[in-house]
């Protein structure tokens, strides 16, 4: 019975992400006409709130294109692979204090190596295709993420040298007097770049370069198969924004009303659907920054890229772990 209470838990959390994710594609595109100065979707539905769904339909029916050259196996799993990776990062992720498919101890470190894995899904995608503009994407797609991990995963070693835990849902309540992103400001920063790299957007979105690979990895992607890039690509936006919100933002705290409960004498009442909205809240800015980035800011070269990492990220990132070690230590040993 157990096994079938967790099924429903694991399906009432899947549903929201998938709607949110449908919901954020529709939210791009409205902030990038605004930016743009010109209309966004605003035919299908009032002010264009279906034009989502309209989308779906649209993929869902067309046909789905297997290239005669491709690998038909490697070409059909990797989109697969993709949204399967980007679903189950969720299952560590702690909407309020009680909702949590998996509290684990070691949670940032499985967040890294579900990270690590989706590599194979974009470099799979390229070779499976047999195209050289998919190849190129994917070998593109896969030098940054691997590289970027690396620096993402020097700026978790820092928060964990802050915080003292791995668990997310303890590295929320280590924050209940006081953000990280207060302590942390110079991490956080470089964390905000390293995610965007991460996720391939712009204006690190290389691997999906339309002047020079026409769309990069997934070109001779199409219908369904398609989807479920495009799927796996917004799902994975939206929990590296929900990942900064946790361990920079507080998750779902929040210094001013906790206090405020607690002087009127509420602090026991279960606010779990206030703690849940202050979470997407923050969540929601972090996505809402993603796609300012995206309206101002042009694309890199690919050397440009890869020299910001590995000139400039990852000694940052090696010297702020130093720097905050020795806080650490100094604040220790003067009892603070």
């Amino acid at each position: 019975m157990n096994w079938i209470l967790k099924i429903i838990e694991i399906i009432l959390i899947i549903i929201p992400i998938l709607l949110s994710m449908a919901f954020l594609t529709l939210k791009e595109r409205k902030v990038l006409a605004n930016i743009q100065r010109r209309s966004g979707p605003n035919i299908v539905g009032i002010y264009g709130i279906l034009q989502p769904f309209s989308d779906a339909i649209k993929l869902f029916l067309k046909e789905t294109v297997i290239p005669s050259h491709a690998n038909k196996i490697i070409y059909l799993i990797t989109p697969i692979i993709t949204l399967s990776l980007a679903l189950i990062s969720w299952s560590v992720i702690p909407f309020n204090n009680n909702i949590i498919i998996g509290d684990i101890n070691l949670g940032l470190l499985y967040l890294l190596g579900i990270s690590s894995l989706s590599v194979y899904g974009v470099l799979g995608s390229g070779w499976g295709s047999n195209s050289k503009y998919a190849f190129l994407g994917g070998l593109r797609s896969t030098a940054q993420m691997i590289s970027y991990e690396v620096s993402m995963g020097l700026l978790l070693l820092s928060v964990l040298i802050w915080t003292g835990s791995y668990n997310l849902s303890v590295i929320v309540i280590t924050q209940e007097e006081g953000w990280n992103l207060i302590g942390l400001l110079p991490t956080s920063i470089l964390f905000l770049i390293s995610i965007l790299a991460e996720t391939n957007r712009s204006p690190f979105d290389l691997p999906e370069g339309e002047s020079e690979l026409v769309s990069g990895f997934n070109v001779e992607y199409s219908s369904m198969t398609f989807a479920l890039f495009f799927l796996g690509e917004y799902v994975h936006i939206i929990l590296m924004s929900i990942i900064f919100t946790i361990i920079f933002l507080g998750g779902w705290t929040n210094v001013i009303t906790d206090k405020y409960w607690n002087i009127i004498g509420l602090e026991d009442l279960d606010l779990g659907w206030l703690k849940s909205f202050n979470m997407s809240i923050k969540t929601s800015l972090i996505i809402y920054w993603f796609i300012w980035v995206r309206g101002s800011y042009p694309r890199f070269r690919y050397d440009q890229l890869m020299g910001l990492v590995w000139k400039n990220i990852l000694p940052l990132s090696i010297g702020l772990i130093m720097w905050n070690g020795s806080i650490i230590i100094a604040t220790n040993s003067l009892n603070w």
